[in-house]
């Protein structure tokens, strides 16, 4: 059986004058998760509606496991599960009777529905509430439900049009621990998002794009790698605060440091050249310096910096 595949090629859309996408050409196979990275208008969620013919290409076309979306969009389809805009579920409606309905509408063979159900309200965390009315729950709540009617048929793909946006923090966390969970199930997993931190969280590859182009499309390691200048980075906490003279004096002047930041005054942010020994060699030298060290973690900035980096130049 071929391994699940979305891909585009030279995908274009024109509102008017307007060009939202421009001959974007993208190809993704495997069990994964990519996000699909870049601001607010760039073009991500038309890039969505067009893989699943919400609206049609200007030029250029795009396929869902092999099958063209435009030529046999049933079939391109059919093992797709798509949440985009966040769609409202009846409030009356328990999330057993909504994921009932969708389960229908889907195909799915109604002495399989029951246990398809139980499933993917499993797999979101939401069984216990599997008969409340869906009114009663938190917008974070109805999140989890329209993910599982997207996971009901048990789909190969499955398309997240930003999945957190709107949702308070604990919320965005659940979406995310979820869309974790979702990764061990060997799926394709192509997600939208402006949200730096929720990439780096969740997903094993990244395609940046922005004013309708894309501008690379790697694992979020070669992606950093190339754009780093071979330099790594790191955030250190203390458990009190690190003087300035310090950081800029002791710590600034470790062999292979490049640059210390003070992110706070208990944070600092460490880029330095090398791998893994490298990062070893710099724990060791920051715990003999006695400032109170608790943790060393990899930091988010190398991708906030290839973010506004190449953003900044398509200006």
């Amino acid at each position: 059986m071929a391994p699940p595949s979305i891909e585009t090629r030279g995908l274009t859309k024109a509102f008017g004058r307007f060009t939202a996408l421009d001959r974007l050409s993208l190809n993704i196979t495997g069990t994964k998760c990519v996000g699909f990275l870049g601001p607010n208008g760039a073009g991500k969620t038309t890039t969505l509606k067009l893989l699943t013919d919400m609206i049609f290409p200007t030029a250029g076309e795009c396929f869902v496991n092999g099958i063209s979306v435009r030529a046999s969009r049933k079939r391109a389809l059919a093992d797709a599960g798509v949440l985009i805009e966040s769609p409202e579920i009846y409030p009356s409606l328990t999330p057993t009777e909504a994921l009932e309905m969708v389960a229908d509408l889907r195909g799915v063979p109604a002495a399989e529905r029951p246990g398809r159900i139980r499933t993917v309200l499993g797999e979101v965390n939401m069984a216990e509430w599997a008969h409340e009315k869906v009114g009663r729950l938190s917008k974070g709540m109805k999140q989890r439900i329209n993910i599982a009617a997207a996971l009901v048929h048990d789909p190969a793909v499955l398309i997240l049009d930003e999945p957190s946006t709107g949702l308070d923090p604990r919320g965005m966390a659940e979406v995310r621990a979820i869309v974790r969970e979702l990764k061990k199930s060997q799926r394709l997993i192509f997600m939208s998002s402006h949200i730096l931190s929720e990439v780096v969280d969740v997903c094993d590859e990244v395609a940046l794009i922005d004013k309708g182009k894309l501008l690379f499309y790697d694992t979020l390691e070669n992606v950093t790698a190339r754009f780093a200048d071979g330099h790594n980075s790191v955030d250190a906490v203390f458990a009190r605060p690190v003087p300035p003279e310090v950081a800029a004096g002791k710590i600034a002047t470790i062999a292979g440091v490049a640059k210390c930041d003070q992110l706070d005054p208990r944070r600092l942010r460490i880029r330095f050249s090398g791998g893994i020994g490298a990062q070893e060699k710099l724990l060791e030298q920051l715990v003999g310096l006695h400032l109170g060290l608790v943790g060393l973690n990899e930091s988010e900035s190398a991708l906030e910096e290839v973010y506004l980096s190449q953003i900044s130049r398509g200006d």
